[in-house]
């Protein structure tokens, strides 16, 4: 990752703010450069001394855990709605949106958590916890330590080693969303296999109409079963 003159320049007008607004929306949904943007910044803060690293890991780890919120209550709310809504469409019945559900109450946190070092998961994940109705106070533990130590450890990283980390930081991330890519094809696999099962063993937990934990929204008829 070349440091970006460009984006120093910007950062240098608008200081931590412009980390914290970009890593939020970023975990909004948007797909946005927020990791790109905490690095830089901390990098900038290291080489020219006219930026705390404090404030920048601080406006990282504000923005990345309020965007995760605003995209969780998104996907809760109005991202559920309109899942449900087409569920035809999207072919997902009503024992496979059982299923998503069943998945993130038992892996929800992990998903939260190792997301935030992954692009593609880090903008999504917050989406895909609220329309999978995982509960608000379970995903705000695992949202606000995803954010906490991604902040910490790619700010400081940063900010200590310079480019040389910037880069390195930037492998890690590719590395790291190849191996999910590679892993979520593999879960796909083994469900399709195993679609059946899952799927009772999701409407054991979940019995009932389909509904969220604590009311995600209220139950929806049978259709598509």
């Amino acid at each position: 990752m070349p440091f970006d003159s460009t984006l120093a320049d910007t950062i240098g007008t608008y200081g931590a703010w412009i980390v914290g607004g970009t890593v939020a929306v970023e975990s909004m949904g948007i797909p946005v450069p927020g990791e790109t943007i905490l690095v830089t910044a901390a990098v900038y803060a290291g080489t020219t001394g006219e930026l705390s690293v404090a404030h920048v890991i601080l406006a990282a780890m504000i923005g990345a855990i309020a965007g995760d919120n605003v995209g969780f209550w998104i996907g809760r709310t109005v991202g559920f709605r309109w899942v449900v809504r087409h569920r035809s469409r999207l072919r997902l019945t009503t024992r496979r949106l059982k299923l998503g559900q069943y998945l993130f109450l038992r892996h929800g946190g992990k998903v939260v958590f190792f997301g935030r070092f992954v692009a593609v998961l880090r903008a999504l994940a917050g989406l895909l916890a609220g329309i999978n109705c995982m509960t608000w106070e379970r995903f705000l533990l695992f949202n606000a330590l995803g954010g906490i130590v991604w902040s910490g450890a790619y700010g400081l990283g940063a900010y200590a080693f310079g480019e040389t980390l910037a880069s390195a930081l930037s492998s890690l991330g590719v590395v790291l969303g190849v191996a999910s890519a590679a892993g979520v094809v593999v879960v796909l696999v083994v469900a399709s296999r195993f679609e059946r099962r899952l799927e009772d063993m999701a409407e054991r937990a979940l019995p009932g109409p389909l509904e969220g934990p604590r009311g995600c929204a209220p139950p929806v008829d049978a259709e598509g079963e």
